[in-house]
């Protein structure tokens, strides 16, 4: 349920203009500010753009999604949706809308994607939620969500390491993950 704080907070999140070269997502009622991407990160959403059919997906880099009943606005590193789906407009796409939500991990964001967002995506039943980690060379594929708030998960996960193909059921497509470009570990991540 939205409280009063929560619409507060909403209203301020739509009308909020990030800094020049950051991006900003509301998560659980906190809003994060983060810098840009490095280009082996943008190379590997660049890779799974291109395998992702343009005729029956669309695949947007740039959008925030939205979850009944949480107010949470992230905004992945790709959204996938059926061409089906009722044409919309505005910078929020509902998460009912939503096919498969993609995060590559970035050196301040393992924690976030494998933990925090994981439970928003669950919770939002967002059917097929891929992190693609390049410090740890592996794809982390997650179906089956169940559960509402803060304890929601998936019950299905599915992990291959860079160069073994992953099959995207929710998507009708086996992802080529030999292309995918690593970064060497700063520090290791708490997260599976």
């Amino acid at each position: 349920m939205v409280t009063v704080h929560d619409q507060h907070i909403e209203e301020y999140f739509a009308a909020f203009e990030p800094p020049e070269g950051l991006r900003a997502e509301l998560l659980r009622r906190e809003i994060l500010l983060t810098g840009g991407t490095d280009i082996v990160h943008n190379r590997i959403v660049s890779d799974v753009v291109g395998q992702i059919p343009h005729d029956r997906w669309h695949r947007f880099a740039t959008l925030h999604v939205s979850f009944p009943g949480d107010v949470s606005k992230p905004q992945p590193d790709l959204v996938v949706m059926e061409r089906e789906r009722p044409d919309g407009c505005g910078w929020l796409v509902p998460a009912s809308d939503v096919t498969l939500l993609l995060e590559v991990v970035s050196l301040r964001s393992a924690d976030r994607d494998y933990g925090l967002k994981r439970s928003v995506y669950a919770a939002g039943a967002v059917p097929a939620y891929l992190i693609i980690d390049p410090y740890d060379a592996r794809c982390v594929l997650l179906t089956e969500p169940c559960g509402a708030g803060e304890d929601a998960d998936y019950e299905v996960r599915r992990t291959v390491p860079f160069g073994v193909s992953l099959r995207v059921d929710a998507l009708g497509i086996t992802l080529d993950t030999s292309r995918f470009g690593t970064l060497p570990a700063v520090t290791r991540h708490r997260r599976p």
